[in-house]
């Protein structure tokens, strides 16, 4: 029996992807699980597995379609199967198993307080943000009269109670200027789900067509080159655009002497490379001690949500890493268990997959706050873009001999400066001096009987 497959959801900040290849052809038998389509999305390119035995009827998103999550690309001809629907599995449960020499022991994630508040409040906020799935489908709704010319577009309705929109209804609502109200619901209570938006936009008069564009004129073909955009790089640049547009950043830097850590890295250096078969550089320290700093300053690991400020429980530290496609930011999973050798190991391996494009959609899912290792470019100072929708982004630095007073004197000594981007609407400068300067004390406090393990 032909059956449709459609485009998975895989996560609520996730609304589209992008068709990047076809693995199987119509007319081609495919079995469930078997590799089908490639497909790119704002995080990850991923391989999308067949949910049922048979053959390809016919493709019907093209290479190169960007299509919203739910919609149809193939048919598959299933001779009765029945799509498989496999059991979720959070993030860690996916991951691969971590070597149990380098989890550090007693490393609940836990806040000022010891936790309870802070797990309590950022249990109930995640309750609440829980969207739970339509029971049936009506019949979509009578398209609304464009609003009278001139007149601005009503805002949308924030959503209260039953009504209360998630984030990705929310975006849909900003992007193209719906009144939510206008909307018939079909979620618990008649919330407005996403389905429920991307039906009303279907169901919407057509916008009337831009007007043409006025040739280039021929004099510019000669001095400059056009480079047509890749499917990644324009999701980068929505990515990017997104954050700068949405939230109101605010930045602050501090100067850490790491003189002890430099000390460190270079006795152990050579050491642990013949051992682990990994190189140990600076960002595992620094990784390490924003954790712990996250622990005491809970709202750096955040998210902001219209009504409420979300608390993240999970310590998931995203690592910005520059692969050939385009940027990417992996998530080492409950980065706060690890030691400096689990989290050099988690590195390499995020990294170099990463760069070979074999990233799985649980490696860039659920990161809480990241990390930029703009060092390594020789950069000394940056501004960051956040990692949408997270609540911070820190870089670190080139370490540099400066000159420094010690004890009034002056001493050279190993510099690095970190220098974090934060949501002026959930954290003031107060929180990002603190949460910058329990780094800083961390990592100026590393010597020789540091532990790496």
């Amino acid at each position: 029996m032909p059956q449709l497959i459609e485009l998975p959801q895989v996560g609520e900040s996730v609304v589209e992807g992008t068709i990047g290849k076809w693995l199987k052809q119509p007319g081609d038998r495919v079995e469930r699980y078997d590799p089908l389509v490639e497909v790119i999305t704002d995080k990850v390119t991923m391989e999308v597995p067949s949910p049922v035995t048979g053959e390809l009827l016919r493709i019907i998103a093209q290479e190169g379609e960007t299509v919203p999550m739910g919609a149809p690309i193939a048919e598959v001809d299933g001779g009765g199967d029945r799509p498989a629907t496999p059991p979720e599995q959070s993030p860690a449960a996916a991951a691969p198993p971590t070597p149990t020499s380098y989890l550090v022991a007693d490393a609940r994630p836990v806040g000022p307080t010891g936790g309870s508040a802070v797990e309590a409040q950022a249990a109930a906020a995640a309750a609440a943000r829980v969207e739970p799935a339509p029971t049936a489908t009506p019949a979509a709704p009578a398209p609304v009269p464009p609003p009278v010319s001139g007149a601005a577009p009503p805002p949308p309705s924030a959503g209260k109670g039953p009504n209360r929109l998630s984030p990705a209804v929310r975006r849909l609502a900003r992007e193209h200027n719906l009144d939510v109200s206008l909307i018939a619901g079909t979620g618990l209570g008649g919330r407005v789900t996403r389905n429920d938006v991307l039906r009303f936009l279907e169901s919407a008069p057509a916008a009337p067509p831009p007007p043409p564009v006025p040739p280039r004129p021929a004099g510019d073909a000669a001095g400059e080159a056009r480079i047509p955009l890749t499917p990644i790089r324009r999701m980068i640049a929505d990515a990017m655009t997104r954050s700068a547009t949405q939230i109101p950043h605010a930045w602050s830097m501090v100067e850490v002497d790491i003189t002890g850590l430099v000390g460190l890295r270079n006795r152990e250096r050579d050491t642990f490379r013949h051992r682990e078969g990994v190189s140990l550089t600076y960002l595992p320290f620094a990784l390490k001690t924003a954790a712990a700093a996250l622990k005491d300053n809970p709202t750096l690991n955040a998210s902001w949500d219209d009504d409420c400020i979300v608390l993240k429980r999970r310590i998931n530290l995203g690592i910005a890493v520059a692969a050939p496609s385009g940027l990417v930011v992996p998530v080492i999973h409950d980065a706060d268990r690890l030691s400096v050798a689990g989290l050099a190991h988690a590195i390499a391996d995020l990294s170099g997959r990463a760069r070979a494009g074999r990233l799985r959609l649980d490696d860039v899912q659920g990161g809480t706050f990241t990390v930029n290792n703009t060092g390594a470019l020789g950069s000394i100072l940056g501004g960051p873009i956040i990692n949408y929708p997270q609540a911070a982004i820190m870089t670190t630095e080139a370490a540099q001999q400066r000159p420094a007073v010690i004890n009034d004197a002056i001493a050279i000594r190993w510099m690095m400066n970190l220098c974090l981007s934060f949501d002026h609407r959930i954290n003031d400068g107060a929180e990002a001096g603190a949460f910058l300067q329990s780094v800083k004390r961390r990592l100026e406090a590393m010597n020789d009987d540091t532990p790496i393990y």
